[in-house]
């Protein structure tokens, strides 16, 4: 998706009745709607208190609506030199955070007496991997613990191994192996010494090509699959090979703004600046509509004020990203602090620096810290200059 973020671990969804609060749930789930999505599955935990798949649905509802609020599940955040050390860190409240360790604590313990009781039993290891995924992701994106979250990351992708192991058919299992594949071949190389990476050196090609095998013969982590390739593809700068899945997954997820903002990255990098502006103009259409409630106006005067810039049309790309930065109290830090980076750059390109050290500033101020931020930095003393 436009942001979206490669976990470490994702969670499967698996086949429901279509009038069940987890169908519902995840209705919601991937139309980012995640507030009515926890409803739903704190539904479904009361109606089945002794599945501990609900209390994972439920640990993932609340991470990914506290990623969304943050801007880290937009596929930009993938792009960096080190892109899985230097994500925006996320604040969920203390109720949020709790909450989510209730339900992963007791996803691990429903699931561990299933494998006391059987350790053979492979759909309670391959929950079991999830809760343990979901936790890594918790620790890497809220608390930082690096290693912790790598630590978790392992056992979970261990667990999943033996999910493979006893049951060779089950596709849907070397999701988290390719994405951990993907994950630990993508780190610096002192973190591939820590002990518990022992016999995991990662590799990039065959993380993606597993992650492509479940796309294409898994079950219920098929759809997990395409959202992360499509996300793939955008780091590797395969824009062309992300496109076609773009357009599927938007059927499959409408409302679900991302995707469209997905696609615009694509048009512009392959040089399609009219069907990026058409994507643009789906989003306006659809917001007017109020199809879109949980995205802000805003997101969309940034993206088009983004992708004018880049084509050098300074005027218009002020006039979207003024209309972008004049309301940010709804709009992520993320998105904020490039709109002001991006304001500042196009000042500087119309020889207004004074102007456009305000706006760098501005983005300073809201996240010196950030890579935008340290941007600006740059900036202050010595204008901005387009190389390309």
């Amino acid at each position: 998706m436009s942001r979206m973020l490669l976990c470490l671990a994702m969670l499967a969804v698996p086949l429901f009745a279509a009038d069940s609060a987890t169908a519902r749930g995840f209705e919601h789930f991937y139309n980012l709607e995640y507030e009515e999505a926890k409803i739903e599955f704190e539904k479904a935990i009361v109606a089945d208190p002794q599945n501990p798949e609900t209390y994972n649905h439920l640990a993932q509802a609340i991470l990914y609506r506290e990623m969304l609020h943050a801007g880290a599940l937009e596929s930009e955040l993938v792009t960096g030199n080190n892109p899985f050390l230097h994500l925006p860190k996320i604040k969920p409240s203390a109720k949020d955070l709790s909450r989510f360790d209730e339900c992963i604590a007791k996803a691990v313990d429903l699931a561990q007496a299933m494998v006391n009781r059987n350790p053979n039993d492979t759909k309670a290891l391959y929950v079991l991997g999830i809760a343990i995924g979901l936790r890594s992701n918790i620790n890497f994106l809220v608390r930082k613990y690096w290693t912790d979250s790598l630590r978790d990351a392992t056992a979970a992708r261990k667990l999943h191994n033996r999910v493979s192991e006893l049951d060779p058919s089950n596709i849907d299992a070397r999701l988290v192996q390719g994405l951990h594949d993907y994950v630990v071949g993508s780190l610096p190389f002192h973190y591939k010494l820590l002990g518990f990476l022992a016999g995991f050196h990662g590799d990039r090609d065959k993380g993606m090509k597993t992650v492509q095998l479940v796309s294409e013969k898994g079950n219920i982590n098929k759809l997990d699959a395409k959202v992360l390739m499509a996300a793939l593809y955008r780091r590797e700068r395969r824009a062309q090979e992300a496109v076609p899945l773009l357009e599927e997954l938007v059927k499959r997820m409408p409302r679900n703004y991302l995707l469209y903002l997905e696609q615009v990255q694509m048009f512009a990098d392959l040089g399609r600046k009219d069907d990026a502006l058409k994507a643009l103009a789906q989003l306006d259409e659809m917001k007017r509509e109020g199809l879109l409630k949980t995205m802000p106006v805003e997101k969309i005067f940034y993206a088009r004020g983004n992708l004018l810039f880049w084509y050098r049309e300074y005027d218009t790309a002020l006039t979207n990203l003024n209309r972008a930065t004049a309301n940010t109290k709804d709009l992520d830090l993320n998105t904020t602090v490039n709109a002001w980076l991006r304001t500042g750059q196009c000042l500087d390109m119309k020889g207004q620096h004074s102007q456009a050290v305000i706006a760098y500033r501005q983005a300073i101020s809201d996240a010196p810290d950030s890579d935008a931020g340290k941007e600006s930095k740059k900036y202050l003393s010595s204008p901005y200059v387009r190389k390309d």
